[in-house]
């Protein structure tokens, strides 16, 4: 077993990186920095002034804001001045109130917020909110990840602290294995709250109509004459649907991964359904859970918390090894699970959060548990093909170079693209 040091440092990474959240962690995390500004200026502002790096503002520009039935920045904003507690972190907007919502949408006919891209910075994960009122103004910064405020004038420097804050402990796939399957069971019992909330947005979200409605049109009968009744189509339509509520809007909490909602759905939803209709003991749906979420934890420490990447590809690949463990695999079978999803995934591009993201998890997900059953039969992508390593953190580090540096011009076509649509 690991010693206990070593098990409280891996417990404390969890719980800094697994965390709840209501909405788009991107657009909450601008709104929390709203809501700081405001509450430093101590009054309603007359002006707010955001400058975000483009990453921020690629996945904030399409994505539902919970509460509201409006799309982007603009109401997140209002709303984080308006009724914003920052003691909420990323679930800033917990205290929406129809009324509240009047009011932030007539704040925003006021044309009282500005939005720009921040020039002159290489932090992928930046949001500068200057909030002013007659000749009072006060700046609030967070930079790294998604609730790390910095002071500006040392904004180089601690934000890379925030951004290391989860590379304290630095992870390779044998030690998230070891802990995830001999760690005492009480340790780690608090990861069934991913459970709780990730599988409650999927129920909820089957009362509504949210996003694509991907995850309700794959329990429609004309799907379950193609999928049937069966463990693969429950995974996805259990997954889809958390997915779609969180990004149409709903008022529904999630258990975020690395400062995402959908990665600690996509970590989450899909081991818990295979448990329960696979009959795994709690134990065992414990410890799945665990290698998961930690798997996810593990890779996005060197592809970094916001990426040119898909962040579905790095939770997929958790689930997948969380389900191997429950089919009875061993670390052998979950790195070869880890290897089947690299051959495969390697290479989506996040193009922003959207309603769209259902599709993507779909597909991680989808290839996740092809990837365990490959696994479980012996069968594994070899370093004869493509970029994958016989060394499992070697073809981890494979992915995330690409993920980090490769795909660094793709990312800036893609937010050009985007900002683009539509002019002549």
């Amino acid at each position: 077993m690991i010693n206990k040091e070593t098990r409280e440092q891996i417990i404390a990474l969890i719980h800094q990186q697994v965390v709840p959240a209501i909405g788009c962690t991107e657009p909450m995390c601008v709104a929390l920095c709203t809501a700081k500004a405001t509450e430093k200026l101590g009054q309603k502002p007359e002006k707010i002034v955001a400058k975000l790096s483009a990453n921020i503002l690629k996945n904030a520009m399409g994505v539902g804001i919970p509460g509201t039935g409006m799309i982007g920045l603009p109401i997140a904003i209002a709303l984080g001045a308006l009724i914003g507690k920052s003691d909420y972190q990323l679930e800033v907007l917990k205290d929406l109130t129809p009324e509240a919502l009047e009011a932030g949408k007539q704040y925003i006919n006021e044309k009282r917020i500005c939005i720009q891209m921040k020039q002159g910075i290489t932090e992928k994960l930046y949001v500068e909110v200057t909030c002013s009122a007659g000749e009072k103004s006060e700046t609030a910064i967070i930079a790294g990840t998604h609730t790390h405020f910095v002071e500006s004038e040392k904004v180089a420097a601690e934000s890379q602290e925030g951004a290391d804050a989860g590379n304290a402990l630095p992870l390779n796939f044998r030690l998230v294995y070891d802990f995830a399957t001999t760690a005492p069971l009480d340790e780690i019992r608090f990861i069934l709250e991913t459970r709780d909330y990730n599988m409650n947005a999927a129920r909820e979200a089957i009362k509504g109509n949210y996003g694509h409605n991907l995850g309700k049109t794959i329990d429609r009968p004309l799907a379950k004459g193609i999928f049937g009744h069966t463990i693969f189509s429950h995974i996805i339509s259990r997954t889809a649907a958390a997915c779609d509520a969180r990004m149409g809007g709903a008022m529904i909490p999630v258990m975020s991964n690395s400062g995402s909602g959908n990665q600690g759905i996509c970590a989450t939803n899909p081991v818990c359904v295979y448990a329960k209709e696979n009959e795994n003991t709690e134990e065992e749906l414990i410890r799945a859970l665990t290698l998961s979420h930690l798997t996810a934890i593990y890779i996005k420490q060197s592809l970094g918390t916001l990426s040119a990447l898909c962040g579905c590809v790095v939770a997929s690949i958790g689930s997948s090894v969380g389900i191997t463990y429950l089919m009875g695999g061993d670390y052998e079978r979950c790195c070869r699970s880890v290897k089947n999803m690299i051959a495969n995934l390697t290479g989506m591009i996040c193009d922003g959060a959207k309603p769209s993201c259902s599709l993507k998890i779909t597909s991680g997900v989808s290839t996740a548990i092809l990837s365990a059953l490959l696994s479980m039969e012996g069968k594994c992508v070899t370093s004869e093909e493509g970029i994958v390593d016989d060394c499992v953190d070697r073809s981890i580090h494979n992915l995330t170079a690409i993920g980090a540096d490769g795909m660094g011009p793709t990312d800036d076509l893609v937010l050009r693209i985007m900002t683009t649509k539509g002019c002549s």
